[in-house]
């Protein structure tokens, strides 16, 4: 009889707490799911949740640069450095689609030389002067499988540029391959250096 009280008290407790059975009610929870995630992990990564990854992507905010179509990468893939990297190039993109050269001198060091796919080499203002006059106008920038190096305080994207544009009279879509260079000047990514192609 003892045995028979224990067997009963121990089923009513699985079913008060639900343990090992299907709870079905008629309320609603106000409760929301809790995600679970099935990222499968290799051994040298560490976790990122997905609240963590979403904290991440809300700081770049890709969607306000309308003119500017970012392809062939994973986004949420990227760490915070990269995403950074991409941020300022995504940033500087549609700054040539708008003309924004006050936006293009904060993005761009002054020493960069630009050298255009036919293989003329501009100064920044001989370039930003062109882009603000109309001669080179930019009307959407697509940025086709970007890849992001970030090494300290250098970085690099080596991606292919899809240009809609009208460049000195001539209207059409120009793609072009190339690599820009960045250097983190005053806790912000910068281009320098190396030729930038346009």
């Amino acid at each position: 009889m003892k045995k028979i009280v224990t067997l009963m008290l121990i089923v009513l407790m699985t079913m008060l707490t639900g343990c090992g059975t299907e709870q079905k009610s008629d309320t609603v929870s106000s409760e929301k799911p809790k995600e679970v995630s099935n990222m499968e992990l290799k051994p040298s990564e560490s976790y990122v949740s997905n609240e963590d990854k979403k904290t991440q992507t809300d700081k770049y905010d890709f969607s306000a640069f309308g003119n500017v179509e970012i392809t062939g990468v994973d986004i949420a893939a990227l760490n915070d450095e990269q995403l950074s990297v991409l941020y300022r190039q995504a940033k500087y993109c549609q700054a040539m689609t708008d003309a924004d050269i006050e936006t293009m001198a904060e993005l761009v060091a002054e020493d960069v030389i630009f050298t255009h796919m036919t293989g003329v080499k501009q100064t920044r203002a001989e370039y930003f002067a062109d882009v603000k006059d109309g001669s080179l106008r930019y009307y959407t920038i697509g940025i086709e499988n970007p890849e992001i190096e970030v090494n300290g305080d250098f970085a690099s994207i080596h991606y292919t540029s899809v240009l809609n544009a009208n460049a000195y009279g001539a209207r059409g879509t120009y793609r072009m391959e190339g690599t820009h260079k960045f250097e983190k000047v005053n806790g912000e990514w910068i281009t320098t250096n190396a030729a930038q192609e346009h």
